[in-house]
């Protein structure tokens, strides 16, 4: 997770406000980013407006392979993100339409039955498409809505932090109010996890401290702010964490792979040096020994005459 990441979330949160108006509907504040994915650009119903920030998140980071490696990184977590925006979407209106609510529902009826999520991404091998992406993190479908609300409001305030940071590196007051406002969100989220049996739900509490630690590095790298550590997840969780891919760990982990490499390339030059080294002090043996049988060969001859 970084910056340019968690503007394309800003972008929807500013003219998609993650609230009911108060005649209890979906409300755009504007309708510039969505339009394209609304019919004759317009979105009336609830779900027309949901599937359109959906659809334009997914574009933002997927849409080909150029957006899919620059702006996403090439990291799919950022769809457990999208995910999380949608699930706590539809669950506004659960008390008034429970159809709306269901995440099943939105997927069998726009995201399985539509064709927009079943396009190709363009020079991508590796998904066919973004359905194929959802896929991966199918697990959201038969998640704990109680939950989704905590993981929601976490993830916002991971979003917030690295907004705030960017815009003032030099006063960190936000940046801080807003760690410690996670770490607390996080501390819950943390403790839930011994009343859920959810593989799919640690790893999401893995990717939001894998993003999270990632953020308060590069804090402490700039001497920004010191936030509350992030608490380490119990040992009882088994999911392993995955690789984020952002573009600090990613230039970390191409330094620490030219590191290793180098230093192999090393290691083999010594090796090869003492091997050379030895090759040529047994070489100088094993001369020294022939010449050693011929003089006692010569010896024995003029013995023998």
């Amino acid at each position: 997770m970084d910056k340019n990441i968690c503007e394309k979330f800003k972008n929807v949160w500013e003219d998609f406000p993650d609230t009911l108006g108060s005649d209890g509907k979906y409300q755009f504040n504007s309708n510039k980013h969505f339009k394209t994915y609304c019919n004759n650009n317009t979105c009336d119903m609830p779900l027309e407006k949901i599937n359109a920030g959906c659809l334009y998140l997914f574009d933002a980071f997927f849409k080909d392979s150029n957006l899919f490696k620059s702006v996403a990184n090439s990291n799919i977590n950022i769809v457990e993100y999208i995910m999380i925006w949608l699930s706590y979407m539809l669950s506004l209106k659960e008390n008034n339409e429970s159809h709306i609510s269901t995440l099943q529902h939105f997927y069998k009826t726009d995201i399985k039955g539509g064709d927009k999520y079943s396009n190709p991404i363009v020079n991508i091998s590796e998904y066919s498409s973004y359905k194929e992406l959802i896929d991966t993190k199918c697990y959201f479908l038969s998640m704990n809505k109680s939950m989704i609300t905590k993981l929601y409001d976490a993830f916002k305030l991971l979003c917030e932090m690295h907004i705030e940071y960017e815009k003032n590196k030099s006063n960190c007051t936000k940046c801080s109010e807003k760690a410690e406002a996670f770490v607390t969100k996080y501390n819950e989220l943390n403790r839930d996890h011994n009343n859920i049996d959810e593989s799919s739900y640690k790893q999401l509490l893995c990717t939001l401290s894998t993003d999270y630690d990632n953020f308060k590095n590069k804090c402490n790298n700039t001497q920004c702010c010191k936030s509350s550590p992030l608490p380490t997840i119990d040992k009882n969780i088994t999911v392993k964490c995955s690789a984020q891919m952002s573009g600090d760990t990613s230039s970390s982990s191409i330094g620490n792979k030219l590191f290793i490499v180098l230093s192999i390339f090393v290691a083999i030059g010594i090796f090869l040096g003492i091997s050379y080294k030895y090759s040529l002090f047994g070489f100088r043996k094993r001369f020294q020994k022939q010449k050693l049988r011929e003089k006692i060969k010569n010896i024995k001859k003029r013995m023998n005459q």
